[in-house]
């Protein structure tokens, strides 16, 4: 399997912060919670149309939902 597009950690605590469990989140955006789940333990990659959803219902970029580039801070996007 290919790394994941998403960064796991970066959109799980999107969704914390957004107050919104995996349930709820995967609810809001039209995807399964099993996919949901898979997405935040870096099991599955999340397409470019998914990744959009996600960002529209954590109200953030997609960028935030990204791996950090190579040599930048880590928790960039931490909000």
């Amino acid at each position: 399997m290919s790394p994941p597009t998403q960064d796991p950690q970066r959109l799980q605590r999107r969704r914390i912060q957004a107050g919104l469990n995996r349930t709820e989140l995967a609810r809001k955006v039209g995807i399964s919670k099993s996919y949901m789940g898979r997405l935040e333990r870096g099991l599955a990659n999340a397409s470019p149309r998914v990744l959009k959803w996600l960002a529209e219902g954590l109200s953030c970029d997609v960028a935030d939902l990204m791996p950090p580039a190579p040599g930048t801070d880590s928790t960039a996007g931490a909000a």
